[in-house]
């Protein structure tokens, strides 16, 4: 849905991108992360076809960004870390400027503000001025303008900033929603536990390269290491002398084991639920089942220690 290229982007003073290049599957939910100056804001834009890079391609949903810009503002919703609204106007009246400043039809913009009010959720404000809304209730409205053309592709540089602990869970609810729907999208930020909510995939920025193997799945993050599968820890109720030859007799992989704990490594196409319905075939009393998940910040630190695609060019 997203494909970028070895893209370059150059401010007048420095390089803000060297050569970046990943891919967003249709339906993901990218974080994308990095420290401040990393050139996330830059590369977003870069996608919205806002700013050109000096090289290197973009598209998004099959559209080229330099050779179709309009196209792409078409397919794609954004809204910029920093963003404005009419305070004078009610909530239904920006939805449908909105509406119509993106294309959509006069006799259809009434319907196309009321849908995209419905889905964040502010169908009950929509009289009320954009000036009277709280600061959450204000992000919704600029996230309901993003999406009032129903877009394909959403772009959100750090959505949570300035909100309150029940604001940011209901911008993670509206994203898992928005994501259940079938929209791509792609979000910025710092606060990497909230991401972990809702986010599929992975990409790091650091100085203007992406880091370590690229783009990180989720599945990925909770196998700890992909290539060997998921490693779950067991407690059994009942110590058995011989359990490392048992469970090894099962098929599993054992990574360790004592009398009455384990961790083991399932086969890559093996599932969670069959492993532990062996286990309790073969007569094993289980009394903890723990399939151990990396954190998106371990992830994050984990690809923070690697070198930087194209650091050394």
């Amino acid at each position: 849905m997203i494909a970028a290229q070895n893209v370059v982007y150059d401010y007048p003073s420095a390089r803000a991108l060297h050569g970046v290049s990943f891919t967003v599957a249709k339906g993901a939910v990218l974080a994308l992360v990095g420290p401040n100056g990393a050139g996330k804001s830059t590369l977003m834009r870069c996608i919205a076809a806002l700013d050109r890079p000096a090289s290197g391609t973009i598209s998004v949903a099959g559209i080229d960004t330099h050779a179709d810009p309009r196209g792409v503002h078409a397919a794609l919703g954004y809204l910029p870390d920093f963003f404005g609204l009419y305070d004078e106007l009610s909530v239904r009246r920006a939805l449908v400027y909105a509406a119509r400043s993106r294309g959509v039809p006069e006799s259809a913009a009434a319907e196309a503000a009321a849908r995209a009010a419905a889905r964040v959720e502010l169908s009950d404000r929509m009289e009320q001025r954009a000036g009277e809304l709280s600061r959450g209730l204000r992000q919704r409205l600029a996230i309901a303008q993003t999406l009032v053309h129903s877009p394909s592709v959403l772009l959100l540089d750090e959505p949570a900033a300035g909100l309150d602990p029940e604001a940011r869970r209901s911008l993670s609810d509206l994203i898992r929603r928005l994501s259940g729907e079938g929209m791509t999208i792609l979000v910025s930020s710092h606060i990497l536990a909230e991401l972990e909510d809702y986010c599929t995939d992975m990409l790091m920025i650091r100085d203007g390269r992406v880091a370590g193997e690229g783009v990180i799945s989720a599945g990925a993050r909770s196998q700890g290491d992909s290539a060997s599968g998921t490693r779950i820890r067991i407690a059994f109720s009942q110590a058995q002398p011989d359990l490392a030859a048992r469970l090894a007799d099962l098929g599993f992989l054992v990574e360790k084991a004592g009398a009455d704990e384990a961790l083991l490594v399932l086969s890559p196409g093996d599932d969670e639920a069959g492993a532990l319905a062996r286990l309790v075939g073969a007569g094993l009393m289980v009394r903890a089942f723990t399939p151990l998940r990396t954190s998106l910040e371990e992830a994050y630190l984990e690809e923070a220690r690697k070198p930087a695609a194209g650091a050394s060019s």
